[in-house]
């Protein structure tokens, strides 16, 4: 089973060009057709009937309005409708010449490689069928009793050649998909998104190249010893991954399997009646193996059986997780579909390059923790040190120069809104200090009271309005959460010491797996130029994403951030 993935920029070009390709060697075909015909008239065109030049001049007039639209970009002449229309026309062409006698019958293979080549082996496959069975309709319509042999031979013909095609065509998409598959995940793997992250973006990748139902990831600890359940339905985003720490799970069918020999794949279909008595439902794959791939014996089937009942499939695969601090299982369910050994083999081939790469995160995650865990303390000291000390002697010199001040002096009111200033400041650094001091935790959801904080912060210090608008629900974890924070921070500070502007805005959006971020001043006396914000391109650039720098329509200066979440 393959699913297609959704097509990035790169691929959506890939695809235009393909279909101009398609449509130019459709319109050669088609006038090669009508040039045939216009020779093998000759001085005797009277002999071939009207409805041949309607339906080979036809075709050529079809020909060149599906080229002239697809030049043009339309998307509707780039579908899989074009080939089924290009099954129409041949079949009016065959009927209207020879019939089973027609060479033309061949220009059915230019509809079995279109669509097996650009959409796979089930459209092919389809494509293939309606061929033979509108060239046998066409035969038998129109043939004699002498034709039948022939019309058997190039049916067949048709069929077996188009069974061929097809099975290349879905081979090179599926290879195709499965190194899409491998760069994204190969993409998802950035040690600042920790390794909960890396892994449910992993589940969610693999749960829809596999069009299944459930993708189940279960691991255990070998110093803990604690079992962890991760679970991701269909449709689910990968911040709906349902994670579970089990201590007693001995009971459980997916237990059963956890008892096999390191590095067997499972591979179970619930085949229909009459062939799940004909066939072996359940296989395993044994590396070590000279023969690789064998049928399950009773036990294993009957184990098979309770792990789909369990997860309410008709088919799943469970391939093993090459752990070095543990051991661990995948299981990807489907309710409707069926797997193939390709597929179990692939799955297994995709967990052994994500999974060690994961395990390394894990362990720089730990470093990390536990040097922070450290170094926050130290910081947290030297923050009340260096920085909240100081502004408290600031605040106790402005609290003595108001009282200095007679009622009437003019300073009063500004000594006053000083002293306000100072108060809030040192608030914040105290409560920075503690946020420090004990790590902050899910601060993912803390995002906007963070950044109306920062607003109100730059209000009260600059006088500069900043609106905050979220576009919808924000899935951040703790690390994306701090790093946006930060991007935020940088770029205000840049609004109130470079700019004169008296408003400004953020705004953020979580769309098409990327978060956006946009942070926007109004223009000033100053003159729009074109800079670089070194700080938040290399914070940016650090996350994988990027920042570019615009003029707004009003005139003032956005600085514009994606990153991939």
């Amino acid at each position: 089973m393959l699913a297609h993935t959704t097509a990035a920029p790169d691929a959506d070009t890939g695809v235009a060009a393909d279909a101009l390709m398609v449509a130019r060697m459709r319109l050669v075909l088609s006038v090669s057709a009508l040039l045939a015909v216009v020779v093998d008239a000759g001085d005797h065109r009277e002999h071939i009937h009207g409805t041949v030049w309607l339906a080979f001049c036809g075709y050529v007039l079809h020909s060149l309005l599906v080229y002239a639209c697809t030049r043009m970009g339309r998307p509707y002449f780039q579908g899989k409708v074009i080939h089924w229309s290009d099954v129409l026309w041949f079949t009016l062409i065959i009927f209207v010449t020879d019939g089973v006698q027609s060479l033309f019958f061949l220009f059915y293979f230019f509809a079995i490689l279109t669509s097996a080549f650009r959409w796979g082996f089930e459209e092919g496959a389809r494509v293939t069928v309606a061929s033979v069975a509108s060239f046998a309709a066409c035969g038998l319509a129109t043939s004699t009793g002498n034709d039948a042999p022939q019309l058997l031979m190039r049916s067949t013909f048709l069929l077996a050649l188009g069974h061929m095609i097809v099975h290349w065509g879905g081979s090179k998409l599926g290879l195709q998909r499965r190194l899409a598959l491998l760069g994204d995940v190969s993409q998802l793997s950035n040690p600042r998104f920790g390794a909960g992250r890396t892994i449910a973006r992993t589940m969610e990748k693999t749960l829809a190249f596999f069009r299944a139902s459930h993708c189940i990831l279960l691991t255990r600890d070998t110093a803990s010893g604690n079992w962890v359940l991760r679970t991701l339905r269909k449709n689910d985003a990968c911040e709906h991954v349902s994670v579970e720490t089990i201590g007693r799970i001995a009971e459980s069918p997916l237990m059963a399997l956890m008892a096999l020999p390191t590095g067997q794949t499972v591979l179970s279909n619930r085949l229909p009646w009459p062939l799940s008595r004909l066939c072996a439902q359940s296989h395993v794959f044994e590396p070590a193996a000279a023969a690789g791939w064998r049928a399950e014996d009773e036990e294993g089937a009957q184990r098979c059986e309770a792990v789909a009942a369990m997860l309410e499939a008709r088919a799943f695969i469970s391939a093993p997780l090459p752990m070095r601090l543990g051991e661990g299982r995948v299981f990807v369910s489907s309710r409707d579909g069926l797997f193939n050994k390709p597929d179990a083999l692939f799955l297994t081939h995709l967990m052994e390059q994500i999974f060690p790469i994961i395990e390394t995160i894990e362990v720089l995650d730990r470093m990390a923790s536990e040097a922070a865990t450290a170094e926050r303390l130290k910081f947290a000291l030297d923050l009340h040190d260096t920085a909240v000390q100081p502004y408290i002697g600031l605040r106790m010199g402005l609290c003595a120069l108001r009282r200095k001040a007679a009622a009437d002096n003019p300073l009063s009111e500004d000594l006053e809104k000083l002293t306000d200033v100072a108060d809030g400041v040192i608030a914040d650094l105290r409560r920075y200090a503690g946020e420090v001091r004990q790590g902050a935790n899910g601060c993912g959801g803390l995002v906007l009271p963070q950044l109306h904080r920062q607003a109100a912060r730059i209000k009260g210090l600059y006088g500069i309005d900043i609106a905050v608008a979220v576009d919808g629900p924000l899935h951040l974890d703790d690390r994306v959460s701090a790093e946006v924070l930060q991007l935020v921070g940088e770029g205000l500070n840049n609004i109130c010491k470079h700019t004169q502007a008296r408003r400004g805005s953020v705004r953020l959006a979580c769309s098409n797996g990327r978060l956006h971020v946009r942070i926007e001043n109004e223009a000033g006396q100053e003159s729009f130029t074109r800079f670089r914000p070194h700080s938040i391109t290399e914070r940016a650039a650090a996350l994988g994403g990027r920042a570019q720098v615009r003029q707004c329509e009003s005139g003032g200066t956005a600085v514009l951030v994606e990153i991939p979440i």
